[in-house]
């Protein structure tokens, strides 16, 4: 999880970013049960992802297929 995205973030890295973040996303995802800190985290992770998503102007559909 990337600690601290900000409005000057580096799209740059969008690509690395947003498949390290998907990776953790799919990880907490498979793991059962979720308890209320791990449901935060998948909460932040998805947070995140669209952050990058709509900062970068990129496609959410071509992201989650």
């Amino acid at each position: 999880m990337l600690e601290n995205l900000e409005s000057n973030y580096d799209c740059a890295h969008a690509s690395e970013d947003l498949h390290q973040l998907k990776q953790e996303l799919e990880d907490l995802n498979s793991q059962e049960p979720k308890d209320p800190a791990m449901q935060e985290n998948i909460n932040r992770l998805e947070n995140q992802i669209s952050f990058i998503l709509n900062k970068c102007d990129i496609n959410h559909q071509s992201v989650y297929d």
